[in-house]
């Protein structure tokens, strides 16, 4: 009885003892000291600090024992005219009080000890911010927009400034922090770009109908300024209303570059790329830098990407571009998701599902004019049992309670393949029933999903396997129609995203903004 009597009390200690370790604190790993060699320090009293509400500066100036730590003025310098340059990142100066920390470097001899804490306490709290705009962005997606699902970025700002800041390596800190990719490497040199272009004040061109080789209009007037102050036409020109060869070679030009079918008539579509004034432009590219910061820093080995408003994918595999796709992508009312994720597996002959939306908008519309649409479209309605229902007796008040499946074939909906990855949207790559869609200029026409052009191929390029998954085997499971599902062994990231400018060679591109994101970025951006 005593020995039970004696483990019970020991037992109680024990997990005492453990609850009490458990109720401590985490204690945030302390951040090396601060080392100061040749500046001025003074105190800064905590209320300072603490007026700006923010931990991670009250953590940052533990590390210097609450003293000044810019008394260095090459430092000060430095951290001045970054700031003050972070235009030309695409990022606002005065977001970082710029102009307030002139006035305190002008009279830096002059201040008393409070006003040099104050000055401290401003040169590091927007040098911070500045690096981490750099990092990740002034803006987080997931409070903008519900249909983008990126990777987080984490940064510990205080270390890195630290560490910086000891090893007299700012310079480097700005410079690695920023995304390594080469798109955000010619969003920077598209801003450096059209900030060299002179004001515009092009009267805006008023479409009326179409201008085709050797035309007479007198929009073509205004058309040939604005070609030649986008440089896509060169050279003195009359500018007489007559659309002659040099102007129909520059219009083709200008249309490849904005992503339009270079065919040299002058349509809505071109004169609405035409009527961009520099000031939108610049917009357009100060937004997709932010997104690009979103972005994930370091691309995966093998990946998969695709840019939503140029319609396009690309498989690239050790920094070799292996595969290019033209795409179908959703429409402004069914957007394809921004996302991150991994492929996982292919599905040949795959069955559809109608999913909800489509359901509700389409498929039940339609069914209440005509009984045999679904019937019409290979498609087979099941009872929550599993039985199948006959159109006749379709419940049109009930749609949702039955499921509504396509069978496998060359007009399925998601054509002969879909491409599996993980993902919160339940969309997928795909072939499509509609193939004649990827010679359309503007492919924003599916439901979300991402429709490939030539699928087939690019499977047999995923598996990339001679023996087992030849083009005869392919073609071979293909035609017997039953659903096959292969696992894809390689690993490929899949970037799901969004930018619609760039340079090339010099030169500015731009693409149509597809689900209209641009200008609403950048007025969020500079307020």
């Amino acid at each position: 009885m005593n020995k039970l009597y004696f483990l019970l009390i020991l037992c109680f200690f024990i997990s005492c003892k453990k609850n009490q370790k458990d109720a401590l604190p985490k204690i945030k790993k302390a951040l090396p000291a601060i080392v100061i060699t040749d500046a001025r320090t003074v105190d800064i009293d905590t209320a300072l600090i603490n007026a700006y509400k923010s931990e991670t500066l009250k953590q940052f100036y533990l590390s210097s024992d609450n003293k000044t730590i810019w008394g260095n003025i090459k430092k000060r310098t430095y951290i001045l005219s970054q700031l003050k340059q972070s235009d030309e990142l695409g990022l606002n100066p005065n977001d970082y009080k710029v102009k307030k920390m002139d006035i305190y470097e002008k009279q830096i001899d002059k201040l008393n000890n409070k006003q040099l804490a104050e000055y401290d306490l401003l040169l590091t709290h927007n040098f911070e911010k500045y690096v981490t705009h750099l990092y990740e962005g002034k803006l987080n997606p997931k409070f903008l927009y519900r249909d983008w699902a990126l990777e987080d970025k984490d940064l510990d700002i205080n270390t890195a400034l630290v560490k910086s800041f000891n090893h007299n390596t700012l310079d480097s800190l700005v410079k690695n922090i920023q995304p390594k990719s080469e798109t955000y490497k010619q969003l920077l040199k598209a801003l450096k770009l059209i900030n060299s272009f002179p004001d515009d004040d092009i009267e805006t061109i008023e479409f009326t109908e179409k201008i085709v080789f050797k035309d007479t209009n007198t929009a073509l007037i205004n058309i040939k300024k604005r070609l030649l102050y986008w440089n896509d036409m060169t050279g003195k020109d009359s500018l007489t209303k007559i659309y002659d060869q040099k102007t129909f070679e520059s219009v083709k030009k200008f249309q490849a570059r904005h992503g339009l079918v270079a065919d040299g008539v002058i349509g809505a579509s071109t004169i609405h790329h035409l009527n961009f004034s520099k000031e939108k432009r610049k917009h357009q590219i100060i937004a997709n830098l932010e997104r690009w910061r979103w972005y994930p820093n370091e691309f995966a080995e093998n990946y998969f990407i695709v840019n939503i408003p140029d319609f396009s994918l690309h498989v690239v595999e050790n920094k070799d571009t292996t595969a290019v796709r033209n795409v179908v992508v959703g429409t402004s009312k069914r957007k394809t998701p921004v996302l991150t994720s991994t492929l996982k597996s292919i599905v040949f002959n795959p069955t559809w599902t109608v999913p909800p939306t489509i359901l509700k908008e389409d498929v039940v519309p339609a069914m209440k004019r005509n009984r045999n649409y679904l019937k019409n479209k290979n498609i087979t309605i099941y009872d929550s049992a599993g039985h199948e229902v006959d159109p006749a007796n379709w419940n049109i008040n009930k749609p949702r309670s039955y499921r509504y499946i396509q069978k496998p074939g060359y007009y399925n909906s998601l054509g002969l393949i879909k491409i599996m990855f993980p993902n919160n949207y339940s969309v997928y790559l795909h072939d499509t029933n509609h193939r004649n869609y990827f010679e359309r200029s503007n492919r924003s026409l599916s439901s979300g999903c991402v429709r490939v052009e030539n699928p087939l191929e690019l499977a047999q390029h995923i598996l990339d396997d001679s023996k087992n998954w030849s083009k005869d085997k392919i073609d071979t499971i293909i035609a017997r129609k039953k659903t096959t599902s292969i696992k894809i062994t390689k690993k490929y990231k899949l970037y799901q995203w969004y930018w619609t400018a760039w340079t090339t060679k010099n030169q500015l591109i731009f693409r149509y903004d597809v689900y209209d994101l641009d200008e609403g970025l950048y007025s969020k951006l500079r307020n």
